[in-house]
Order: C-alpha cells, then structure tokens, then sequence
C-alpha cells in the first residue's frame, strides 16, 4: 500500500513514468524525497531523484521532448539532469560503485537492478524507492520505514562496506542524525571510528559542502558531537577535538567545546553565521594561560581568526565565505571591551568594523554567553539591548550604515591643491577619524578643520 502522503507526487510523475513504461524501462522515485515524502517534511523542496534501468542516452532521449531544459555534465557517471518549470529532477541508471582503495572518484559500475542499487545507498532510511506507473510499489528491502519509526540510523549493507564504498557518508551520518533525530546502531558508531582515516581521500570540496549542510540543520548539536567523539573531525576539522582542554584541578573553566557546541545551537541556522558560532573559540587552547587570577585567553579572537581562515581555506570556501566568517570571529569580543558604556564614537566604530555583518555580530556575541548564572545572562542581554538601542538612535540622526569622511577625494584635492596620491589618502583617514569621534561636521566645518591639520602637516 502507498502511503498517502506520496499520492501527490505520484500524480506530478505520472507523464514522465508513463514514456518509460512505454519505451519498455522502469522508472523509481528513489532516495531523500521517498523518506521526506513519508515524514511529512517535503516542504518547499524543488527537486526530485529517480533511478531507472534505462541507460543514461535513453534517459537523456526519453526526457529531452518533455522538459525545458537538460544537462550532461553527470551522464558519464549515469545522470541527467532536467528542469521543467521550478522543479529540477536527476534521473540515473541504476548502479553499483565503490572507491577504489586510494582514488578520489567513485568507480561507477551500473545495475539492471533495483534492490542492488538501494544496497549501495548510504543508509536504510535513505535507501527505499517508489516504483512508478501503473504497477505501484514502495521499494524497501532494508527497513527504513521502520528504522523512520525506530529513529534508527543504519546501513543497507555492513557499515564497514558502505564507509569503504564511499567515505563521506561518515560525515553524512552525523548530518542525519541532528537532521532527522535519528540514533546511530553501535555496529556504525565502531565503524566510524576503525575507519575515518579513509576520508582523506575525499576533496575537501566535498567535505565542506557537507559540514555546510550540517551547520544548517536546525539542531546540530548531535552532529558536532558524533564528529569529536568517532575521531573524524580530526581528519578535516581538528580545531573542534582540540577545545576539549584538559581542566587544571585548581584553576577550572568553562568546558569549551560544549560551549562551542551550545552557541552553534543557539544561532539561527544561518550558515556563514553558524560557521562563526563554530570557530568563534579555536584559538583558546594555543593562548591558555593561567595566571594568579586564574585561567586567560588573551586576544584568542585574534589567533582564532588566523586559524579560520587557515581551516577555511584547507577546506576550499570561497574568499567571501572566508572573509565573513574570519570577521566575525575576529569581532566576537568587541562588544566586551565597552563595559562602562558606549559613546558614540564607539557605536560608530563598531557599526563601522561589522560592516554588512552587524545583525550577525549581534547574534552570535548574545548566543555566546551560555553561562547558567540568571543575574550574568541577565546583564548581558540587557546591555545588548542597550547597545542596539543607541545603534538605532545614531541611525536616526546620521547615515550610519555608510559612514564615510565629509568630504570626498575631489574636494580634498580642491580645498588642499595637491595631486591624487598619499596626501589624499592621509587627509580623508583624517576626516574619517573626525567623522568617527564627531559626527557628521558638514561640509564647512570639515574644510575648516581640513585646512587647520593640513597648515601642521611636513610639507
């Protein structure tokens, strides 16, 4: 029997599994969206797996006349990829492939069966198709809709054989867990842990978009967690292992890896954001210290922004990706150095130094504060409130999201008779200084106090 909750995409299908049929192939629903479909948790999803027997130039002549688009960069693998109005779909012949020992690319055999392909899936609740077409069926060889029930997270065939097949699904399965609640069977825990070394010969591009989709889960707290405790963020993330600091008897402090694992629960699953949240502290155990007055980190925001960036950079992100994160764990501390009060200068210069990044900033200094003293919590949230307060009232009154000298570069040359070069630069960081402390001056008063530092300028 189908399950209700697939009828509807039975019925969007039906066209396509019919030129299949008719061309004498079988066509499967297969994978995340047969899972989501039964879980009630499809949602906004746009796109759609399937798997066939047909080889992949019959999928690619079967399609073409029913889509508006079609793209082969996967048909050398088995898929075709295809867009009809906002839904994207992948079709792929049935399959077998495995990593050879010491290679970065799966070896892709393929299958005229259906059940060798679901064994070859990362796990039972990802490994059920839907048969489509007159002859219904809901494909499940392995149990996943019990292991669904059961919040059981397991592979279709030995955990040793599927993390040897394909390395990633390791790091996939701590996504699954957070993702769908799901416990690991002991037997895939023990795997993970015999086997992680063997991720290093998948690319990091592949290990960062999977960290990328765990970081946006909404709880990946379980996730992280199953990363430190198997040994396999050790392989790509060994900054997460390494805030497990040993505590001094005498001189404790906050465990920080649990700290770190709770601020990335607290933040809005926003990925750049997350990813702040989840290096925020790296750079406490290289500047631990204990001293009379007990442990210190001293300027760990500072190392730990050069070790993001380097972590960031091994694992390939983008330049702005790095840029953002780096920033803002370069800045998770700023709002600490204002304990007696923000004056304006001050609410410049942190508006200024956060950039397109504020609200983000804002988050992550309120989701860092984990401490369950009430009265600290308390203080803290209150002097955030504070402190966007008076960004709203400086906003009222000046342009403080583009803050920037009251002069521009032709006026300075103007005012000052002097070519473009470094005399124009030293005269607006001047007026950027005057606009930081000051305010707005208008355009009058900033020529005035141009002139004035200019007559005591080396000429």
């Amino acid at each position: 029997m189908i399950p209700a909750r697939l009828e509807p995409l039975v019925a969007e299908t039906r066209t396509l599994a019919e030129r299949f049929v008719a061309e004498g192939f079988t066509l499967y629903l297969v994978g995340g969206v047969v899972r989501d479909a039964i879980l009630g948790r499809l949602g906004e999803r746009t796109d759609l797996d399937f798997t066939t027997d047909a080889p992949p130039d019959d999928i690619e002549r079967i399609v073409r006349p029913l889509v508006d688009a079609v793209w082969l960069q996967g048909k050398r693998f088995g898929t075709i990829g295809a867009k009809r109005g906002d839904r994207i779909f992948e079709i792929t012949t049935h399959r077998a492939e495995a990593y050879a020992p010491d290679s970065r690319k799966p070896d892709v055999q393929f299958s005229q069966s259906i059940d060798a392909d679901l064994s070859r899936r990362d796990f039972t609740v990802n490994a059920m198709a839907l048969r489509l077409g007159d002859a219904l069926e809901l494909v499940d060889p392995h149990g996943g809709i019990a292991d669904l029930a059961a919040q059981r997270l397991r592979t279709p065939l030995s955990p040793d054989e599927s993390f040897t097949d394909d390395p990633l699904r390791m790091l996939r399965a701590a996504r699954f867990l957070s993702g769908y609640g799901l416990r690991p069977d002991d037997d895939l825990v023990d795997a993970v842990k015999r086997l992680h070394g063997r991720l290093e010969i998948v690319s990091a591009e592949r290990i960062r978009d999977e960290l990328d989709k765990l970081m946006v889960v909404e709880s990946p707290a379980d996730g992280l967690w199953f990363l430190t405790n198997t040994g396999l963020a050790d392989e790509f993330l060994p900054e997460l292992p390494a805030l497990g600091l040993e505590q001094d008897p005498i001189h404790r402090h906050k465990d920080v890896l649990a700290h770190t694992i709770a601020v990335v629960e607290k933040t809005s699953p926003d990925r750049i954001l997350r990813l702040a949240a989840l290096f925020h502290d790296v750079g406490k155990p290289k500047t631990r210290s204990i001293g009379p007055n007990g442990v210190s980190f001293h300027h760990h925001e500072v190392v730990g922004a050069r070790i993001t960036r380097d972590r960031m950079r091994a694992l390939r992100y983008p330049v702005e990706d790095i840029e953002a994160v780096t920033k803002l764990v370069e800045l998770h501390l700023r709002f600490h150095t204002y304990k007696m009060g923000w004056t304006d200068s001050a609410v410049r210069r942190y508006v200024r130094d956060a950039g397109p990044l504020l609200d983000e900033l804002n988050e992550l200094t309120r989701c860092d504060c984990t401490t369950r003293n009430k009265r600290r919590a308390d203080e803290l949230a209150r002097r955030m409130d504070d402190l966007e307060e008076r960004i709203a009232q400086l906003r009222e009154r000046e342009e403080l999201d583009a803050l920037r000298p009251d002069l521009d570069g032709r006026a300075v040359m103007e005012l000052l008779g002097v070519p473009a070069g470094p005399a124009v630069g030293r005269a607006l960081a001047f007026l950027l200084e005057l606009r930081m402390e000051e305010g707005p001056l208008g355009a009058e008063e900033a020529e005035r106090r141009l002139r004035e530092w200019w007559d005591h300028q080396p000429q």
